[in-house]
């Protein structure tokens, strides 16, 4: 069985009485509860690798075979996590939406059909307002994952799968507020998405079909799209001089110019620094093939212009020919990935 090494936070002395009494500090009270957290999700993690795993492997693998939607329910705490695990279902390929309880008695059931898939979040497993959902999944042969710290309970009882949660304790002192119990709830759906997303093969291209929008959007983006092509590209044949290649440099103001062999393939590149190192007073009367640096850097028009960023700020250079089977076919700038909003 695996070996799960939980995460350690410093050790807090204090006593729980001083935590009930107030007398506890806002920092050792902070860190109790992430080392509660902590020690939530190191159970999480063990349960998973180990007495969990089956039920876990046939949740995704039902997921997984659904032809319908995923159904996401859950009341009070239980429900703020389900609808995010909703979201996160919904932005990583996989249809689902959230359902709520109450309002699933009052017309919402109609929702929900044969072809579905219901997974329901509820820490004692005996919610009352998930009795409606239960018997409709029961009655119409939906299958229903239980996210629940009990199996034997109503819910854990009815349910196709279980998902058996650690009884965990509280953050709250008085163990009364969801804290580490909805934490872990959390980290099991993030789990069970991104286990999903896994087996599905969901790329960074598909994830990019549903984050159309912001600074995810633009970190999706691929060179291809933002990248300058045909006339715009300083480019230059091989054997040119270097009076031609100061032209070309200046005409299209990328800060370099490319060096093209007779098939047409990119051979080097002639930038700024290739100009300040060859400087003398027969610079223009050189050719391109002396000043050029060979086989330079280049990228596909199929990476991610968050990837091209990266490249050019750990060369530190300003621009990259884009290439497709040595050919260059485009020309990116650190300029024009900034202004699209990649970071």
């Amino acid at each position: 069985m695996q070996r799960v090494i939980p995460f350690q936070l410093p050790e807090i002395e204090r006593q729980e009485a001083d935590v009930v009494s107030g007398e506890a500090t806002p920092i050792s009270s902070a860190l109790r509860t992430l080392n509660l957290a902590a020690e939530g999700l190191a159970q999480v993690a063990h349960d998973i690798a180990g007495p969990l795993s089956a039920a876990f492997d046939e949740a995704v693998g039902r997921l997984k075979g659904v032809d319908g939607r995923v159904i996401v329910t859950g009341i009070g705490k239980s429900g703020h996590v389900a609808q995010k695990i909703a979201a996160t279902f919904a932005s990583t390929g996989t249809p689902a939406f959230f359902v709520h309880p109450s309002e699933a008695s009052h017309g919402d059931l109609g929702m929900i059909t044969k072809s579905d898939i219901i997974v329901a979040f509820s820490w004692s497993g005996e919610t009352v307002e998930l009795k409606p959902i239960i018997t409709y999944s029961r009655r119409f042969a939906v299958p229903l994952i239980a996210v629940t710290s009990q199996a034997n309970s109503a819910l854990g009882k009815q349910a196709d799968v279980v998902l058996q949660l650690p009884r965990v304790k509280e953050a709250c002192p008085h163990g009364l507020a969801p804290t580490t119990s909805t934490t872990i709830q959390l980290a099991l759906g993030d789990s069970l998405a991104i286990a999903l997303l896994d087996a599905r093969g969901f790329t960074a291209h598909d994830f990019k079909i549903f984050h159309p929008g912001g600074s995810l959007g633009a970190n999706l983006k691929y060179v291809s799209d933002v990248m300058h092509q045909n006339e715009r590209m300083p480019l230059i044949e091989s054997g040119a001089s270097m009076a031609d290649a100061l032209v070309a440099i200046t005409a299209k103001s990328f800060g370099c110019v490319g060096v093209t062999d007779a098939d047409g393939k990119l051979i080097g590149v002639i930038t700024d620094g290739d100009l300040r190192r060859h400087m003398g007073p027969d610079l223009l009367l050189a050719s391109v093939n002396d000043v050029m640096t060979a086989k330079p850097k280049t990228i596909a028009p199929t990476l991610l212009a968050s990837a091209a960023l990266e490249l050019i700020n750990s060369s530190r250079i300003t621009a990259l020919f884009v290439v497709d089977k040595q050919k260059p076919v485009g020309i990116v700038h650190v300029h024009d990935l900034l202004r699209v909003g990649v970071a």
